[in-house]
């Protein structure tokens, strides 16, 4: 009788070392001409941008967005006339424009929401708020998950929030503090105090970190959100922002002659608040933050982040319908059921 010869184990594979590249070039490729194929095509399709502004009446949020944007952009929605009764709920109004500079062009759309915070019984007024930010995140999904989608969806999701802070002085009021840690989830916050030049620079400071401590101690995060720097140098920069946040600023699109220039600012029996001057108040922080430096990122903190929370929701449990309807069963076909096979 045979001895059992055990059959011979096959040997690990010998994982592949990495193939070293060596940088000195024998010749021009052209892959430095990347970042000028996607400017181009930037510059052709133009790109969207919707930003909210949510917060009492009378804090200057149409001049301050217009003052942003250097342009008519947003009427002023949320004035009414003593004749006109104000809105008993908050409304939403979304007015949109074509920017262009440089031979860019921006689709801008302003979403103003009078009403907000004006009432005696304020209780749940976010509600319709947080309803228009998810309805615009449906719309974005249905026309996703299409089969036959359109190669360029349109884009109507909020991409930036801002919300007003009334410049008292003392607490955030607690509808402020409600509203930001409800929507904070689904939207980026950046939250600025208006009419920042009612306050002296010592009450300004004390105030800013006051706002600041409240919404750390109630654990709502803003716009840029800790957990999403990507890496040190993003965590640097931005732990500056978040220090000087929030922005204390004052809105104008009326100019002035001080110095022998032209600026932007507000007239005071005191004298001329420049808006652009850092001096005088963060105006320019913001602009800077909003559109020189973080308007890409906050694209797409709104795609990658809330976005997808909602879309994976949304698909995880099919809005709560039975299967067929809603959603996906609008979309997508019933898969017919499979007999399974008998034995024999």
């Amino acid at each position: 009788m045979s001895e059992l010869v055990p059959e011979p184990r096959p040997k690990p594979a010998v994982p592949m070392k990495p193939v070293s590249i060596n940088s000195n070039l024998l010749g021009y490729i052209g892959i430095d001409t990347i970042i000028e194929q996607m400017r181009k095509k930037t510059m052709k399709t133009g790109f969207d941008f919707n930003i909210m502004v949510v917060g009492q009446s009378g804090l200057g949020k149409s001049t301050l967005v217009n003052t942003l944007f250097k342009s008519q952009v947003s009427r002023k929605s949320a004035s009414w006339n003593r004749e006109e009764k104000i809105p008993k709920t908050v409304e939403i109004k979304a007015i949109g424009h074509v920017i262009e500079e440089g031979g860019v062009k921006m689709k801008l759309t302003v979403i103003d929401t009078p009403g907000f915070g004006d009432q005696i019984n304020n209780e749940n007024c976010w509600e319709p708020i947080e309803k228009y930010i998810n309805e615009q995140y449906e719309k974005f999904l249905k026309e996703e998950v299409n089969i036959a989608r359109k190669k360029r969806i349109p884009d109507t999701r909020v991409h930036c929030c801002l919300y007003f802070i009334s410049p008292t002085g003392h607490s955030l009021r607690p509808l402020d503090l409600e509203f930001m840690r409800h929507l904070s989830k689904v939207v980026n916050i950046i939250p600025v105090i208006a009419k920042a030049d009612t306050m002296t620079l010592e009450e300004k400071s004390e105030f800013k970190q006051r706002v600041r401590k409240e919404l750390e101690v109630n654990g709502i995060e803003f716009y840029p959100q800790k957990e999403f720097d990507e890496d040190l140098e993003d965590k640097t920069e931005n732990d500056k922002i978040r220090e000087s946040m929030p922005f204390a600023v004052v809105g104008s699109d009326k100019e002035y002659q001080v110095n022998g220039k032209r600026v932007l600012g507000r007239k005071t029996p005191w004298g001329i608040i420049e808006v652009e001057n850092l001096n005088h108040c963060e105006f320019a922080l913001l602009r800077d933050f909003v559109i020189r430096t973080h308007l890409q990122d906050l694209k797409e903190v709104t795609h990658n982040i809330h976005y997808e929370t909602y879309r994976a929701k949304r698909l995880n449990d099919n809005g709560g319908l039975p299967p067929g309807e809603g959603l996906l069963g609008s979309v997508l076909p019933p898969v017919p059921a499979t007999p399974c096979p008998t034995a024999d």
